[in-house]
Order: structure tokens, then sequence, then C-alpha cells
């Protein structure tokens, strides 16, 4: 018998890499993105951390559907800038989602600093409706990609920061990496990766 998680993105790729995770511990779960509920209000993201938002967004969206939800929230953090742009990442120079402009205030923040580590995080969280065997139950898991910041873009493959980030041990952005490589070593394939099998277990 089939099982449905709803996951809180409209995005195909996200949807795709998950299912494609989750198949590697069972091949009975269909994953379901928010283009299928096209009623959900959105969730307003007051947490103040990474871990707080994807909880929020994860028990919002399984109370809408009815059905086990998982949510992620990620961002860059630069150490020079005190770990800003965190979790006003995807609005860190003032309009959601502007990725030009979030890239140009950065590289302003650091223009001239010779210290330009940083990581992305990606912190991804499960929960359960009312009514299903494990209502009560949260798991979060996260991941880490520890890298710097380049002096200029470079590349224009994915989204968000990838153009100006350089992972450790590699010469090219993250904009310049190929969707698989990206997916192998990411933040986000890791959290994914270490919640995959804990799910799999819960819903059986």
């Amino acid at each position: 018998m089939t099982q449905q998680i709803a996951l809180a993105t409209q995005n195909k790729g996200k949807i795709a890499e998950f299912q494609r995770l989750l198949a590697e511990h069972t091949s009975s779960v269909e994953v379901l993105g928010l283009a299928e509920f096209p009623d959900m209000p959105d969730v307003d993201e007051t947490g103040t951390t990474f871990a707080e938002n994807s909880l929020l967004k994860a028990r919002a969206v399984s109370a809408f559907t009815g059905l086990p939800a998982l949510a992620d929230d990620s961002g860059l953090c630069i150490d020079f800038l005190g770990g800003a742009p965190g979790i006003y990442s995807a609005r860190y120079a003032g309009s959601h989602g502007n990725d030009g402009a979030n890239i140009a205030k950065v590289l302003a923040e650091l223009q001239n600093e010779e210290q330009r580590s940083a990581h992305f995080i990606c912190v991804v969280a499960m929960t359960f409706p009312v009514g299903h065997k494990n209502h009560g139950t949260e798991i979060i898991q996260e991941g880490k990609l520890q890298g710097s910041i380049v002096q200029q873009p470079r590349g224009t493959a994915g989204f968000g920061y990838d153009p100006i980030f350089c992972p450790d041990g590699y010469e090219l952005t993250l904009g310049e990496f190929g969707p698989g490589e990206k997916d192998r070593i990411s933040h986000r394939g890791k959290a994914l990766r270490a919640i995959a099998p804990q799910i799999s277990g819960l819903l059986s």
C-alpha cells in the first residue's frame, strides 16, 4: 500500500530529489508537493532558527493536508558577517527571492575582506497529523556544506547564492556544478539522506 507525504514546496526539483532519496529506503511512499494543495495558505516563518522555521512549515502543512509532512529551511551563513544572512537569506536585500540583489549585497559587505569563510545549512523536519499513529512525533535532521565566498559570481546553474559559493576542496562554485554533482555534496542532500531512513521506519 502506497503512503503519501506532503512536502512543503512547489519546487518540482526538490520533490523529485526527495522521492529519489526516499526510494533508496522504501518503494511504498509517494511525495506530494504543495501544487497538489492549491488552497494551502502561506506559512509565516516567525522562527528565529532554521529548525523552528522548518517545524512551523511542517506542522502547518501536516495540519492542512492531513498527511505526514516534511519541510526544510536553509540559508547561507557567513563568518565575517556574524552568521548573516542566515534565516533571512532569501530576503536579505529586502524582497523575497531576488537572487541578484542578495548576491550583490553580500559581495558589497565583503568588499576588500580576506576572511570569506561560510557555510550553507539545511534543516529538515517531519511531523504527523492528528489521527496518525505517530502524531506528536517530530524528527529533525541537519546538513551543512562548508566553503567560502568568491569575489565575483560564476556559473548559471543552481539558484540563490550558488554562483558565489565555492565548497571546500573544489575550485568551482555551486553555480558551475552539474545538478547530480551538487546533490551529492549539498547541505540539502545531506539532510534529506539523514532523515529518509527515519521516515521509512515511521511509515512502515
